[in-house]
């Protein structure tokens, strides 16, 4: 008897080592992807809109927040499906997992690590709920690769503190009510919460993006925000706050292009097979049975790789060297078969009734935010040596 085909998508099986709760979360948001995200993104990605009526299902599906308690409105989940969660909603688009990325990992993550039992109860709930959405100030103007370096500063004045600076490239700006701002103080680099419509706090919106065109990215502007001194994180201070939050979301983005790359090789296969030319199928010539091949083998590392790194995260023993080497490979491996894809698929595949040319142009975004290439490659580097070159 003929042994049964492998899955294209997924060639070593690697859905039967996630338990029976992962792979429902892993369907859940799936056939969410496939009924509600898939028939708008091609349109929406086209008029650089972001579909804000999902949010309501994405909240309710309980995608905010996911690994918090429940004791905050959130779900509970394990690392695991978090990541999950990130591959099948970057398979719709990056646009979407960068938006539950910045809720979860980046907004609801440091008021839950960082905040008071107050912020906790005050946002968490809400924010799950997506009745607050929320955005994170950390990279500025002048670059991101070096926050230590930044120029937004908090000064003390009675029971308040007044913030002034300037952040860039701030991924759900002109959506969010609240943002988790990190400023220099006399004490170091520290975290405030500081609502959207404070006096002294405007959101601009960034056009003429050529990517990630269905997510709102936005400059930022403090002058003079009074916050009181109970919207401050009170527990930590220095780079480690904002860089323990990009660990937790750099995480989900070793999973996010996973979803995008499955995508992009879905499609080729389905297009492959029935474009016929000289007489027969695509599919059926060796030049771009080798290309499908490269492909798998990719895709199949990657996801090797990121399911192991959420073993060590749910375990508490991930280290951010993991995260970088993942985000590095990853990224980069799902940028080569979107255009790869786009490329198999001829002149069809510059527009946006496929998806290839709409996941490249996204990834661009990808493999450059919450650390470029050349930066994840660098701590490898730094920890391979013991020698920090930048």
């Amino acid at each position: 008897m003929a042994a049964a085909r492998l899955n294209p998508l997924d060639l070593y099986d690697v859905r039967s080592l996630l338990s029976d709760e992962e792979r429902m979360v892993q369907d859940t948001v799936g056939r969410f992807v496939d009924e509600k995200v898939l028939p708008i993104i091609g349109d929406a990605f086209d008029q650089a809109r972001f579909p804000t009526e999902l949010i309501p299902e994405i909240a309710n599906l309980g995608l905010l927040g996911a690994t918090i308690p429940e004791k905050y409105g959130c779900a509970g989940m394990s690392g695991v499906s978090y990541g999950l969660i990130c591959q099948e909603l970057e398979r719709g688009d990056s646009g979407l997992r960068s938006f539950a990325s910045v809720q979860s990992s980046l907004v609801m993550y440091p008021i839950y690590a960082y905040g008071s039992e107050a912020q906790k109860m005050e946002y968490l709930p809400k924010m799950a709920a997506g009745e607050i959405i929320g955005c994170f100030g950390l990279t500025e103007p002048h670059g991101g690769s070096d926050p230590a370096n930044m120029k937004t500063h908090a000064k003390k004045d009675g029971g308040d503190w007044v913030i002034n600076g300037a952040k860039m490239w701030i991924t759900n700006g002109n959506i969010a009510q609240i943002a988790v701002v990190w400023a220099q103080t006399e004490d170091g680099i520290q975290g405030f919460i500081v609502p959207t419509d404070s006096k002294g706090f405007t959101a601009q919106q960034i056009h003429k993006k050529m990517s990630l065109r269905a997510s709102v990215t936005s400059a930022l502007f403090l002058d003079n925000v009074r916050v009181p001194d109970a919207n401050r994180l009170p527990n930590v201070k220095g780079l480690k706050g904002p860089l323990g939050c990009l660990t937790q979301a750099r995480y989900g983005i070793t999973w996010g292009p996973i979803g995008a790359a499955q995508a992009c090789l879905k499609e080729v296969i389905d297009y492959t097979q029935e474009r016929v030319l000289f007489g027969r199928p695509l599919a059926a010539n060796q030049a771009i049975q080798l290309k499908l091949a490269d492909m798998a083998r990719r895709i199949t590392t990657a996801q090797l790789l990121s399911l192991q790194l959420g073993r060590l995260k749910d375990a508490g023993a991930m280290q951010p060297t993991q995260v970088s080497l993942a985000k590095w490979n990853n990224c980069r491996m799902a940028i080569d078969i979107a255009r790869q894809c786009r490329d198999i698929l001829g002149g069809a595949g510059i527009t946006t009734e496929h998806g290839a040319i709409r996941h490249a142009l996204n990834l661009e975004s990808v493999i450059t935010y919450e650390g470029t290439e050349t930066v994840h490659e660098l701590v490898v580097g730094r920890e391979l040596t013991g020698i920090n070159a930048f």
